[in-house]
């Protein structure tokens, strides 16, 4: 630029050397200065490479547009050309729009490239201590001279017993620990900000947090989400700790019998002095509804929702023994429902094929202009409406045997295992959350809690078990192991499972009396 200046013979004021982003307004303080002394006449032109390295957006643009058609630039010599007062101004807003283009496309392919990164689980900016960017393979390892170092710092959090600035004197004193050496800084004791930095980034989970949304990141965790969550509590940080998607059972699915709104459900924690944190989740109303004076206030431990879920369920549960007898008698119904189901079928068939020639009749009436057209439709309309509802009378009675058997069984089938599911569901994590509720949801209509007590209005294909099944069970159970051979016979309903000695002594004979199938 010196050459080109002194091969056009112009006379250089000042030279401007900034190193600042020209993407936004009011960001440059070299390029206002230099502003400023032009429109104080100090100068007249402007020397530059391009007019990007002028301007890359709006507001410089027609600042620089605007005093360029005042005159009060009366040139801007770049290396390629010339721009003056009265030159068309189209070339010159097309050369700085096109810098104020480049930005904005520039910013989207960065912007791409650093969620694509992270959407395959890299950190793509520098990562906290304890881990390197390995720029050959540009992936994220460990720090061998940090990382171990770093994970006794939380070790230590987590006891309860030590505070950050304690444990910052500890790395920085005893540990020697120092920061990553870069070309212009680092290698320095770690400071107060960076312990708490350490302990409040999610990164250590190996998770990567970006503007709210978290990813799973490649890298090797240090610590688990649940330590994580601890040293947030140690820290009295409420407002700190990871956003947590607690899913609970039966959130959504129970409402208040005083209001009618909705139970949530939190979890309290408590510290201990041992530094033990306990968990306890409760199940209240949200008392959401302003029409009803709620005076449901009452919390609700999830061990004791539990138990009581699992009391219902025990209203319908059966013996392990009656479900193969049952299943026998059901697909002997089945075979009854079956022939009867071919003989409906034949007679609907035959209406549906009547009606359709009525149908066809009609058409022909009109071909020979025997009926009007008003008549014709109003007609046409009615046969098609019945035939319609033919079809699909057809192809209920096609599919209801088979439905038929099918609920049949699951109602049995459910009545025999549903209890012993809902108890081992505490182990299954996720899907146990989500088998729980459907357990409950299939015993009847939304539940209803009063006083802390459940009740649940049961589906009509439970409330036969509910009534007649407890009596043949205590039929059953009162019988002699020893009586008479099992026979696999017909009974009314199956039983719920017990633990007493000798119901578990007649399932071990496998003998069931003859005078009760």
């Amino acid at each position: 630029m010196k050459q080109l200046a002194r091969d056009y013979n112009l006379e250089i004021k000042k030279i401007y050397t900034e190193a600042k982003s020209a993407k936004k307004p009011n960001n440059r303080p070299l390029f206002d200065e230099m502003i400023e002394r032009i429109e104080n006449g100090e100068a007249d032109g402007i020397l530059c490479w391009q007019l990007n390295r002028l301007t890359r957006n709006p507001i410089d643009s027609g600042q620089l547009s605007w005093l360029l058609q005042q005159g009060v630039i009366k040139s801007i010599q770049t290396i390629e050309r010339q721009y003056l007062p009265d030159d068309n101004v189209i070339l010159f807003n097309v050369e700085t729009g096109s810098a104020n283009q480049y930005i904005l496309d520039l910013r989207k392919n960065v912007k791409r490239g650093m969620d694509g990164k992270r959407q395959r689980g890299w950190l793509p900016n520098m990562p906290p201590l304890g881990y390197l960017n390995d720029k050959t393979e540009s992936i994220i390892v460990k720090d061998p001279e940090r990382f171990e170092l770093v994970r006794k710092m939380w070790d230590l959090m987590l006891t309860g017993n030590y505070t950050p600035p304690k444990i910052l004197n500890i790395a920085n004193e005893e540990w020697g620990f120092r920061t990553r050496k870069f070309k212009h800084f680092g290698g320095n004791k770690l400071s107060r900000s960076g312990i708490y930095k350490i302990f409040n980034n999610l990164f250590y989970t190996g998770i990567i947090e970006h503007k709210g949304t978290q990813l799973k990141g490649k890298h090797e965790p240090m610590i688990t989400l649940d330590e994580f969550d601890r040293v947030q509590i140690l820290l009295g940080r409420k407002g700190k700790p990871r956003p947590k998607h607690h899913e609970f059972a039966f959130t959504g699915s129970i409402r208040c019998g005083v209001c009618g709104c909705l139970y949530t459900t939190e979890t309290k924690r408590k510290i201990l002095k041992s530094g033990e944190i306990k968990e306890h989740t409760y199940y209240h109303c949200t008392r959401r509804t302003t029409k009803i004076k709620c005076n449901q206030r009452y919390n609700i431990r999830a061990e004791d929702l539990d138990l009581m879920i699992e009391k219902e369920i025990e209203k319908y549960t059966i013996l392990p023994e009656f479900l193969k007898w049952a299943l026998e008698s059901l697909n002997k119904k089945n075979d009854k429902e079956i022939e009867d189901r071919t003989k409906i079928y034949e007679m609907q068939h035959k209406n549906l094929v009547e009606t359709q020639k009525e149908l066809d009749e009609l058409t022909r009436m009109r071909y020979r202009q025997l009926i009007d057209d008003e008549t014709f439709i109003r007609e046409k309309n009615t046969l098609q409406a019945k035939i319609a509802q033919m079809k699909e009378n057809l192809r209920q009675t096609e599919t209801r045997a088979e439905k038929w058997l099918e609920l049949t069984e699951k109602t049995f089938s459910f009545a025999t295992y549903a209890r012993a599911a809902f108890l081992r569901a505490n182990e299954m994590g996720k899907t146990g959350l989500e088998l729980k509720k459907e357990i409950l949801l299939t015993l009847g209509k939304t539940p209803i809690i009063k006083d802390k007590i459940l009740t649940i209005e049961p589906n009509e294909w439970l409330i036969p078990i509910k009534n007649d099944y407890p009596a043949l069970e205590a039929k059953y159970l009162r019988l002699e192991p020893t009586k008479m051979p099992i026979n696999n016979g017909e009974i009314a309903y199956p039983s719920r499972e017990r633990s007493s000695p000798k119901a578990h002594a007649i399932r071990r004979a496998g003998q069931f009396p003859a005078k009760y199938r």
